[in-house]
């Protein structure tokens, strides 16, 4: 997804000149992927919205220490992190989230076997990813849903790049260790 964003010509110049239509342009393309983003690490709706709105506030008012018009995501999203940050840090809490993913599918919406099947190994798995402590959980987010990459990942959340790749190492590891848990229970 981000690669796509850079390739975009965004009109981060024109925003930071006080644009309000290239705002509107930006929040339209990330508003999106910020919230998916939010609501995977905080397990709540109006939290990852509210989310949204206060990285955008951050991004007009700060707008300009953005160097490279071009990071404009990244930037973005390393707001939106800072923000999850502080949510947690206000709740107190770190690793435990609410555990539901996708919505319920309603029963008189009969789909396919196949696509049915595969959301419910994408729930079991999200739920899974939940399990994962939160630096671990979102650079596997960051990394392989959203798509920066590994110095991408390293910016947004303020870390070295080796970090992010230990982290996403011990991720994958744990995620092993829970599925063979999940295997052994069935």
């Amino acid at each position: 997804m981000q690669v796509v964003a850079e390739r975009e010509q965004l009109p981060v110049a024109d925003a930071r000149a006080g644009n309000a239509e290239a705002w509107k342009t930006l929040f339209r393309r990330y508003r999106l992927p910020l919230y998916v983003y939010g609501f995977e690490l905080l397990r709540d709706e109006q939290a990852s919205l509210d989310l949204v709105q206060e990285t955008f506030i951050n991004a007009f008012r700060h707008i300009g220490s953005l160097r490279d018009d071009e990071k404009f995501g990244g930037w973005l999203f390393r707001i939106a992190h800072q923000k999850c940050v502080q949510q947690w840090r206000r709740q107190g809490r770190e690793a435990e989230l609410r555990e539901e993913l996708l919505p319920e599918l309603e029963a008189d919406s009969p789909g396919p076997l196949d696509m049915l099947l595969r959301e419910e190994r994408e729930a079991e798995f999200m739920k899974l990813v939940e399990k994962l402590p939160l630096a671990q959980r979102s650079a596997l987010l960051l990394h392989y849903i959203e798509e920066f990459s590994l110095e991408e990942i390293a910016v947004i959340t303020g870390t070295q790049v080796g970090t992010v790749k230990s982290r996403l190492h011990y991720a994958k590891l744990a995620l092993r260790k829970l599925l063979e848990l999940e295997e052994d229970r069935t």
